[in-house]
């Protein structure tokens, strides 16, 4: 299964640059593109902080913090037999590395890069593709220990992570 976590971080880093490298050529100059009228814009931003730009003087924390969250994830993601549990951590571990390349390599410098958001929702905040990751990923996270579902599937599951019924 840790084969199919890269695979998953991969086609998240793939999406989430690709598509800051679009809003950076196509949204430059501060124009906005309306998706859903004012509920869903898109529109370019330079974020040095975490979520709603909280700590953007400690812009290099955040890098390492990133750097964490990508070793813990691949720790954890190589013991991982459960598809469910593969997904949400494909999605997590893509999501915290594409965030942790935008503060080592963007502007205005190493460790201190701001992360390309564009993903306007209704004024409140603006993301982009690996924030989409990372909420989905941590949703499936919580849900799957709310469930109870063990990160290494059990000889009684069947690969989707459903209990097989062993016949009363």
């Amino acid at each position: 299964m840790f084969r199919v976590v890269v695979l998953i971080a991969a086609v998240v880093l793939a999406s989430d640059q690709l598509t800051k490298y679009w809003a950076e050529s196509a949204l430059g100059g501060g124009q906005s593109i309306s998706l859903l009228g004012d509920l869903l814009q898109l529109r370019l931003v330079y974020n040095p902080g975490a979520a709603f730009s909280i700590g953007s003087a400690y812009t290099w924390i955040f890098a390492v913090f990133a750097a964490a969250a990508v070793v813990a994830v691949t720790v954890v993601a190589r013991r991982v037999t459960s598809r469910a549990w593969a997904v949400a951590l494909g999605l997590v571990l893509g999501g915290a590395a594409t965030h942790l390349l935008d503060r080592l390599f963007r502007e205005p410098g190493f460790a201190r890069g701001h992360v390309v958001d564009f993903i306007d929702y209704a004024g409140f905040f603006v993301g982009n593709v690996a924030d989409i990751a990372l909420v989905v990923g941590v949703g499936i996270v919580m849900l799957l220990n709310v469930r109870g579902i063990p990160l290494q599937a059990t000889a009684g599951e069947t690969r989707s992570g459903e209990q097989v019924s062993s016949g009363s």
